[in-house]
């Protein structure tokens, strides 16, 4: 087991969201949280390069969660991923959303870094 639940919204059930990424920093791990009400939303944690067992950050807060406009759906609340990738410096993540469609986020890849590893600090 790399990870337990530390937050609300990833009580209910915390896991991955697809092969874990390999940074200089270390691993970039992006994962799905369920807290309350059965809310699916998409986490960051950071892993020790030559020990992923060691967690060197973790977001406090979910990196995505579905807006107004993506809670409505088969299945309400729900925002998941099967994966994502790094392209020009930006973390692309695809993801479904209420089972009814699908979306792409980008992130500044240095910039979710520097977050993960100041959340650790914090």
């Amino acid at each position: 087991m790399l990870q337990r639940p530390k937050f609300t919204w990833e009580f209910v059930q915390i896991g991955n969201c697809g092969s874990p990424i390999e940074t200089e920093d270390g691993w970039l791990m992006i994962t799905h949280g369920v807290g309350p009400m059965r809310k699916y939303v998409l986490g960051a944690s950071l892993l020790k390069l030559d020990d992923p067992g060691v967690e060197i950050g973790r977001l406090r807060e979910p990196l995505l969660m579905p807006n107004n406009d993506e809670r409505e759906g088969y299945v309400p609340n729900v925002l998941y991923s099967c994966g994502s990738f790094v392209h020009n410096k930006k973390l692309i993540i695809p993801y479904g959303l209420s089972d009814y469609s699908t979306s792409f986020a980008e992130v500044d890849l240095k910039a979710l870094i520097d977050r993960l590893k100041s959340d650790a600090a914090g």
